[in-house]
């Protein structure tokens, strides 16, 4: 009907509603949205293993570190507060993903459609995995882009390699060791939750080093693309605090973040 609108909850509204200080970028929704796809492509691919330079991968291996690494670009370029809403977003639409293919999986298939089986192996997910997943990716994520906010400060802005490093060994091994540890305890042993936390970490860790040359390139690009370097000094890193949406709201407001160099 015209005019009718869906009421959205307060609280999705405002971790999603975009930060006065993000609106008159001209890339980061555009990076949203790629980290979004790449998110959810991510998921979907995990049910394949791979043969890759002689170890056994699987296709969310490969895939889910570049999150962090545009956790790393949404924190550096566009501060706290940028990383903040990227991570929700994509928080909401993976959960959403999820709880959709499990209907349609759980639906009857027409008799004369023998492809069920293929069909669960990629969109079915155990609801454990799906809860771990989320939960991981979501803790993992904060404390990426919150060590990395807060080298920056340390650091003055320097030794970026450092910070991105530093930042994905916190924040990987938050991730790693929730979704391996809710996924899996009380049906494998602790010496093979240990075993596969050690080797997905160490494989992550080492994927971010390799990475550290794209991730400079892409940081710097942006900052003179955007013309911007923002230091989140007075940022408010609760990850439950967004955009408070209210009439009137202008550029006049005082950001969480210094910007830096702001053309």
């Amino acid at each position: 009907m015209c005019g009718y609108h869906v009421p959205v909850p307060a609280f999705i509204q405002r971790i999603t509603t975009k930060h006065h200080s993000l609106r008159n970028f001209r890339y980061y929704d555009i990076l949203v949205h790629v980290f979004v796809v790449v998110l959810l492509i991510s998921n979907l691919v995990g049910a394949k293993i791979s043969l890759l330079f002689g170890f056994k991968v699987s296709g969310a291996q490969l895939l889910f570190p570049i999150t962090y690494i545009f956790g790393d670009i949404f924190t550096e370029v566009y501060g706290y507060s940028g990383s903040r809403r990227a991570i929700w977003i994509g928080f909401c639409a993976s959960a959403l993903m999820a709880i959709m293919g499990l209907f349609v999986v759980w639906v009857r298939p027409a008799p004369d459609w023998h492809d069920q089986a293929a069909f669960e192996t990629v969109f079915y997910r155990v609801p454990r995995l799906i809860v771990a997943s989320l939960i991981a990716f979501w803790a993992g994520e904060f404390t990426n882009s919150y060590v990395l906010a807060k080298m920056k400060l340390i650091t003055s802005g320097r030794y970026l390699w450092m910070r991105t490093i530093g930042s994905t060994v916190a924040g990987q091994a938050v991730d790693t060791a929730l979704v391996i540890v809710l996924g899996f305890a009380g049906i494998a042993s602790w010496k093979t939750i240990g075993q596969l936390i050690l080797g997905g970490y160490v494989l992550k860790v080492a994927y971010e080093a390799a990475a550290t040359p794209v991730t400079y390139l892409i940081v710097n690009s942006l900052k003179r693309a955007e013309g911007v370097d923002v230091y989140d000094t007075d940022t408010n890193f609760n990850p439950f605090t967004g955009e408070q949406v209210r009439a009137g709201v202008g550029d006049d407001l005082h950001s969480d973040a210094q910007v830096v160099g702001r053309k």
